[in-house]
Formats: C-alpha cells, structure tokens, sequence
C-alpha cells in the first residue's frame, strides 16, 4: 500500500458477499408471463415457487424459478 494510506491511518476492507441473487419467475401456463425478484440463498436452497397472477392467462398460476439470461 502507499505510504500516504499508511500515514493517515485508512484500512481497505472487503465487503461482505450478498446472500440474494436475481431470479425469473416463469409462468407454468407458459405464456411466456415472468416475474423478476430476489432470493436468499441461505433461506431458500432449492428450486423457488410461488403462485402469482398472470395477466395474459387471466388467472392465478404456479411460478417456477428459472435463470436470468
């Protein structure tokens, strides 16, 4: 490091890494309907799903995770 970070006393410190990642939501009705959201990845280890609303198919259905691209 340089002398001068050294003198005033400055530390660099790493940032923790988050424990949420991006995820897609695709409908089951396969319309082609995806919800973007997050996720713990420490909570929840397998495979999320939710049951949401889909505008095209008009009605509630099951939302699988998938990955973003």
């Amino acid at each position: 490091m340089p002398e001068a970070h050294l003198a005033s006393g400055l530390e660099f410190r790493h940032m923790a890494k988050s424990n949420t990642i991006l995820i897609r939501l695709v409908s089951s009705a396969e319309t082609g309907y995806f919800y973007v959201t997050k996720k713990n990845t420490r909570n929840i280890t397998g495979k999320m799903e939710k049951r949401k609303y889909d505008p095209v198919a008009r009605k509630h259905v099951v939302f699988r995770e998938a990955k973003i691209k």
